[in-house]
C-alpha cells in the first residue's frame, strides 16, 4: 500500500487545505504515516505570509530530500502560489501546485484509473480549467518538477474539497466557508496568492455542519481568509451572521467557534450574537496590527486606534469572560518609537488574553515592500520582545481572574502521564487529571 504525510504551515485556513489534500489520499486507499521517512508522496502546504515561512518550507524539503531521497514532495499552498518556478527549482521536489488545483494533485501524481479517484477528478464543473494538465498521468520516476498553477484572480469556485476541507483527525474540526480577500493592506500578500474573497452556499454550510455532527463532532471552528468578509460575492448576497444563526437553528452543533474577524466586522449586533447563545463559543481573534493610526493609514487598514478600542471594549461589557486576541506587527517600515509606544499603550489598555507578535516581513509585490526608512532588526527584535512579555502579562491576568469560575471545556487530543489538555470556550487551555479520549465534554473549575 503507498503511504503519505502532509505537512501543513501557516493559518487555519491552510490546516482546511491540508485535510482535504489528506482526505484525497484516503479515499484513494493510501495510508497516512507520521514519519516522513516511510512515506512515498509527501505533501507540504505552505504559507507565505512572512519570509520567514518561505524559509521554514525549504528547510523542510531540504531535510526530507536528505531523510527520504526516494520521497515524491508535493509542494502546494501559497508559497507555492507566489513563487512557482522558486519552490520547483529546489532538489526532490516533483509537483507545485497552486491554491487553484490543490484538489488535482492526487489526480496528477497517480492518474485517473482508480474508481474513487476518477470520481473526483472528473468533476471539472467545479474546477478551474487546467490548461497545464496533460492527458496522460504523471510517470512515477523523478523529473524536473512540474508545475501547476493558474490565475488566482480568474474567478476560482468554492470547490468540492472546500467543502469537505475540515480534518477528520482534529478534534475541533476546521470549516473554511470563505477564502481569498478584497483589501489590499500594503503589508500583505495573501491577496495575490488567494485570490478575491469567495464564499461556500449558506445551504452548503449547513449540509456540512450537520455531516460534522454526525460524525461525532461537538465543536466547529468556522474559517476564512477574511471571514468576516463572507457572502458579500454571493447573489442573493448572504451574511455571516445569518449563516450562524441557521446552523444555531438547523444543526444540532454543540459549540460554534470563529476563527479571525476584521475589527469592522466586530459590529454591537454581531458581539450580541454571539452573547445571544452558549452554543458559540465567546472568543474573538481581532487583529489590531498597529495602535498608531500613522502606521495604520500607511498599512492600509480602514480603521483608526480609537475606532479599535472601542470594539473591544463592547466585546468585554456585553461578555464579561469572553478570550480576546490580537494579532499585531512590529517594525513596520517607518515605525518610530513614538509609534511603537502608542501600540504598546493601546495594547496595555485593552482587555486582550492573549497576543499574535509577528515582525514585519517585507513581501515581494505588496506595497510595502517599496517602502524606505525600515526599521533596524535589533530594534524589531527589542519591541517584538516587549509586546510579547505585555501579551504573557495579559494572558497571566486574565487567568488568574478566572480561577473559581465553572465551565464546560472539551478534551483535546494532548495528554501526558496522568493529564489531559482541554479547552474552554473562551480559549484557555488547561489540563485535567487523568487520561480521557479526546472530543469529551467535561465540567471544571478553573485555577489560576
Amino acid at each position: 500500500m503507498a503511504t503519505f504525510a502532509v505537512h501543513n504551515f501557516g493559518c487555519r485556513a491552510t490546516d482546511a487545505d491540508a485535510a482535504a489534500i489528506r482526505h484525497q489520499f484516503l479515499s484513494r486507499g493510501l495510508s497516512l504515516v507520521s514519519d516522513d521517512s516511510a512515506a512515498d508522496v509527501v505533501v507540504l502546504n505552505t504559507c507565505t505570509v512572512t519570509a520567514a515561512a518561505d524559509a521554514q518550507a525549504r528547510d523542510a524539503v531540504r531535510k526530507i530530500h536528505r531523510a527520504n531521497p526516494a520521497a515524491r514532495i508535493v509542494v502546494t499552498g501559497c508559497y507555492a502560489q507566489r513563487a512557482p518556478d522558486e519552490v520547483a527549482a529546489m532538489p526532490g521536489v516533483d509537483l507545485v501546485v497552486g491554491n487553484s488545483h490543490q484538489q488535482e494533485i492526487a489526480c496528477e501524481l497517480f492518474g485517473a484509473s482508480q474508481i474513487a479517484l476518477a470520481e473526483s477528478c472528473s468533476r471539472s464543473g467545479d474546477l478551474v480549467p487546467l490548461s497545464t494538465m496533460q492527458s496522460d498521468p504523471m510517470s512515477l520516476a523523478r523529473g524536473p518538477a512540474k508545475i501547476l498553477t493558474g490565475d488566482i484572480f480568474a474567478g476560482v469556485p468554492m470547490s468540492l474539497d472546500l467543502r469537505r476541507s475540515v480534518g477528520d483527525d482534529r478534534t475541533r474540526p476546521i470549516l473554511k466557508i470563505q477564502d481569498g480577500c478584497n483589501n489590499r493592506c500594503s503589508y500583505c500578500v495573501i491577496p495575490f496568492v488567494r485570490g478575491n474573497s469567495r464564499s461556500l452556499a449558506p445551504d452548503a454550510v449547513i449540509e456540512r455542519v450537520r455531516g460534522l455532527v454526525a460524525a461525532g463532532a461537538k465543536e466547529v471552528v468556522l474559517s476564512g481568509i477574511n471571514l468576516g468578509s463572507y457572502g458579500r460575492d454571493l447573489s442573493p448576497r448572504a451574511e455571516l451572521a445569518a449563516a450562524v444563526r441557521r446552523i444555531l437553528h438547523e444543526t444540532e452543533l454543540e459549540r460554534l467557534r470563529f476563527s479571525s474577524i476584521e475589527p469592522q466586522d466586530v459590529t454591537e449586533d454581531f458581539v450580541a450574537l454571539v452573547a445571544s447563545s452558549q452554543r458559540i463559543a465567546p472568543h474573538f481573534h481581532v487583529p489590531l496590527q498597529s495602535g498608531s493610526n500613522r502606521v495604520l493609514r500607511a498599512m492600509r487598514r480602514w480603521y483608526r486606534a480609537e475606532h479599535y478600542a472601542e470594539r473591544i471594549r463592547r466585546i468585554r461589557t456585553m461578555l464579561a469572560n469572553a478570550g480576546i486576541g490580537a494579532d499585531v506587527i512590529v517594525g513596520f517600515p517607518t515605525e518610530s518609537e513614538e509609534d511603537f509606544q502608542a501600540t504598546a499603550e493601546l495594547i496595555e489598555s485593552l482587555p486582550f488574553t492573549y497576543l499574535h507578535v509577528f515582525s514585519f516581513s517585507s513581501r515581494p509585490g505588496t506595497e510595502a515592500a517599496n517602502l524606505q526608512s525600515g526599521v533596524a532588526g535589533h530594534v524589531i527584535r527589542n519591541r517584538a520582545r516587549t509586546l510579547r512579555a505585555l501579551g504573557e502579562k495579559k494572558a497571566a491576568e486574565f487567568r488568574a481572574a478566572q480561577a473559581g469560575c465553572r465551565t464546560r471545556a472539551l478534551t483535546l487530543n494532548r495528554s501526558g502521564h496522568d493529564w489531559t489538555e482541554a479547552l474552554t470556550p473562551n480559549y484557555l487551555k488547561l489540563r485535567i487529571s487523568g487520561l480521557h479520549p479526546a472530543n469529551e465534554w467535561h465540567d471544571v473549575t478553573l485555577q489560576a
